[in-house]
């Protein structure tokens, strides 16, 4: 059975750089980060924009879950509503899937600290915060990387997708 590991987050919490150790670490794996639907310039968040980008991601998950080379698809992306959580699930409803969900949290003083270094800006930071508190809320397996390594991040994951099989 094919396993959908999905890893949400608020913006800065480590994402994308969880999901790039932990791909790896699993054979017969592929990563879709929910971002990559957003490149756009200018970045619009408009209505017709959040449709095409949910309509893509749709495709591109039914995409990698029937082809035979993977057996653990990824997808990390903010998901910062049970309802988002549950359209994505519906849009995979036709899937016999193992499903493991992980919201990546941290401290605030972490938040603003990785994400003053990658340049965010203050209004990014103070709404970033303010979304962190979202995540404790939602039907997942919370993981904290307050003051934790990207490989112990990774190892407490793959080690719990290991325990939960």
């Amino acid at each position: 059975m094919k396993k959908l590991i999905i890893i949400n987050g608020t913006m800065g919490v480590g994402k994308t750089t969880v999901c790039q150790g932990l791909y790896q670490q699993f054979k017969k794996s592929v990563w879709l980060d929910g971002d990559w639907c957003w490149m756009m310039h200018p970045w619009d968040f408009n209505e017709e924009n959040k449709e095409m980008v949910k309509q893509n991601i749709s495709f591109l998950l039914r995409s990698f879950l029937e082809n035979s080379n993977f057996e653990y698809v990824l997808f990390s992306w903010v998901i910062h509503r049970n309802d988002l959580m549950e359209w994505l699930l519906d849009q995979l409803k036709d899937y016999q899937l193992q499903i493991y969900k992980f919201s990546l949290v941290c401290s605030e003083e972490t938040l603003e600290r990785r994400m003053l270094s990658d340049g965010r800006s203050l209004d990014s930071i103070k709404e970033s915060i303010e979304r962190n508190k979202l995540y404790y809320e939602m039907d997942t397996i919370k993981i904290d990387t307050t003051n934790k390594s990207i490989n112990v991040v990774v190892g407490e994951i793959k080690n719990l997708i290991c325990s939960l099989n």
